[in-house]
């Protein structure tokens, strides 16, 4: 039986650098009586250079509901157990939500061990604006919905983040040409904390340049600049375009696209709209 007290430990893991892992993370997954993973396989081997041994069990996307009930039941009999990831911090990008939810609402202590982290990694060494940034995971894997997803972000004052496949890149960077224009500034951040670690930096235009019949590899964390023009938005004032969306749109939809257009808080938006909508 494990020392630690009954809990799921939220564990970090590094992301290709195997000395990044911390002492508190190798400390944890020795002592818990269980290691939920994404792939045992892959973790197995992770442990086995650690030096760990433990009782891994599969937690994915096809059986995380699956599992819940029986991690109720470990907790409820005094075991302890730690969740990770293939690489990085869990929940990031990957499984994890539904089960730490469920824990939560059964009043069960879930901790975090903090670590690596893709994007925290990729950002801090990028070069853009860190004070306000947007995560916004993996891109659609089809051009048309792609697109639709960069036109809503497109006027975001803010640094966008993504997650993206390296066979992906170069129709990724078209579709960033047509929505964000060619001199939008991108960081490609590939290979982290690896042998070939690399940070690609220039314009949209100059990376579909340079990387023109290139074939990169590993996966990649893609960083955009916010818009940074003084009209964020399409140039109307807040009211002007709420007025203009509520002919199409209830207040809370209304709210939720203006945000996305002006940069501007949702809630405040949201409270604005209603207003409008009360006088119409």
């Amino acid at each position: 039986m494990s020392t630690q007290k009954p809990a799921l430990h939220v564990v970090a893991t590094p992301i290709g650098n195997l000395g990044d892992i911390t002492a508190r993370a190798r400390d944890i997954l020795a002592s818990v009586d269980i290691v939920l993973c994404e792939d045992t396989r892959h973790s197995g081997r992770l442990l086995a250079e650690l030096g760990i041994k433990a009782e891994l069990r599969s937690l994915h996307d096809h059986n995380e509901r699956q599992r819940i009930e029986q991690v109720l039941g470990d907790l409820d009999g005094g075991k302890s157990l730690a969740l990770i990831s293939d690489a990085g911090t869990p929940l990031i990008s990957d499984p994890g939500f539904a089960l730490v939810r469920a824990l939560r609402d059964a009043g069960h202590d879930v901790v975090p061990v903090p670590g690596p982290s893709a994007v925290i990694s990729a950002l801090s060494a990028a070069g853009l604006p860190t004070d306000r940034f947007s995560f916004e995971g993996f891109l659609p894997g089809k051009s048309g919905q792609r697109r639709k997803v960069l036109a809503a972000l497109a006027s975001d004052p803010r640094t966008l983040v993504f997650y993206e496949s390296p066979r992906r890149i170069h129709a990724c960077l078209d579709d960033l040409a047509t929505e964000f224009g060619p001199d939008r500034r991108v960081v490609i951040a590939r290979e982290l904390t690896k042998l070939h670690e690399e940070f690609i930096v220039g314009s949209v235009a100059d990376l579909q340049a340079s990387l023109a019949g290139r074939e990169l590899k590993g996966e990649c964390v893609l960083m955009l600049a916010g818009n940074d023009s003084e009209s964020s938005g399409i140039g109307l004032d807040a009211d002007t375009l709420l007025k203009a969306l509520l002919e199409e749109l209830p207040a809370s939809k209304a709210a939720k696209l203006a945000a996305r257009l002006t940069g501007e808080s949702r809630q405040e938006l949201y409270a604005r709209a209603s207003t409008l909508a009360g006088k119409s």
